[in-house]
């Protein structure tokens, strides 16, 4: 469902120059997979998530969609994917289904079939509390029920949710994932990016390990414990970015130090 090869992002920066956000990322997800993208901030799970989605260009590499590719082929990868994020927006003047079914219009689905799938995410969803109220007058939790359903309306075969529960409650977070588990078993293919150990650990069916916009290790979390040796998650990730980090330094202080002996 989705294939990502070689995926490079580079932007360019008065300060430091090139800044090199994803380099060479590669991995596969499937259907009824969630795979998840754990890494500290400013790894680039965003970043990747932004070019699958199709709102940003990579520099180089290729990355398919339900098929598709996100450079050539947008439309029909925004018609295969739903997007939940932690700041995703909703319309001030809108209340929950109008919200919900102006982006089932925007998908071109039929009445006849809009309306009861509507029905059902807002059942589904636990939505009645925020049914008929205003985006302006929302709370965080309702606001991020919204745009889940809004994200499922067109019955997407790949859902991407970048650092979903950011923000939310215990209560709210906890129905969120449940919802995330509940779409692997209907078959989705979910690409699942959090900076939060425990959701990597309960939801994902693979793991790959991002910082500084590469892959350090990815497999299932007994795979990852077993290649590392090391059973805590939380040890492993600290082990893994501490030691990448170590050799980024060690690369910036060789490179400083060819820079100058070829001034002299």
């Amino acid at each position: 469902m989705i294939e990502v090869r070689g995926l490079t992002k580079h932007y360019s920066d008065l300060r430091r120059g090139q800044f090199v956000a994803l380099d060479g990322l590669t991995f596969q997800a499937s259907a009824g997979e969630i795979f998840g993208l754990l890494g500290p901030n400013g790894a680039g799970k965003t970043t990747a998530l932004r070019i699958l989605s199709t709102v940003l260009q990579p520099t180089a590499g290729t990355a398919l969609v339900n098929g598709y590719d996100v450079v050539r082929q947008p439309d029909q990868v925004r018609r295969s994917i739903g997007f939940v994020s932690a700041n995703t927006a909703v319309y001030d003047r809108m209340t929950g289904w109008e919200m919900v079914e102006y982006f089932g219009r925007l998908h071109s689905i039929p009445d006849a079939i809009l309306r009861p799938r509507m029905e059902e995410l807002f059942i589904r969803l636990n939505m009645h509390d925020c049914r008929d109220v205003l985006g302006a007058k929302m709370s965080t939790g309702m606001k991020q029920k919204v745009s889940v359903a809004r994200a499922l309306v067109h019955d997407p075969p790949v859902l991407i949710f970048d650092e979903a529960t950011a923000g939310l409650d215990v209560l709210v977070a906890r129905a969120l994932l449940e919802t995330v588990a509940q779409l692997r078993g209907q078959g989705k293919c979910i690409v699942y990016s959090t900076h939060i150990m425990r959701e990597a650990e309960k939801l994902c069916d693979r793991i790959a390990i991002l910082h500084r916009g590469r892959i350090l290790a990815e497999g299932t979390l007994e795979q990852l414990r077993s290649q590392n040796g090391q059973q805590d998650l939380e040890e492993l990730f600290f082990r893994l970015i501490t030691e990448h980090d170590r050799q980024f330094a060690q690369r910036g202080d060789a490179l400083a130090a060819e820079v100058s002996a070829g001034s002299e």
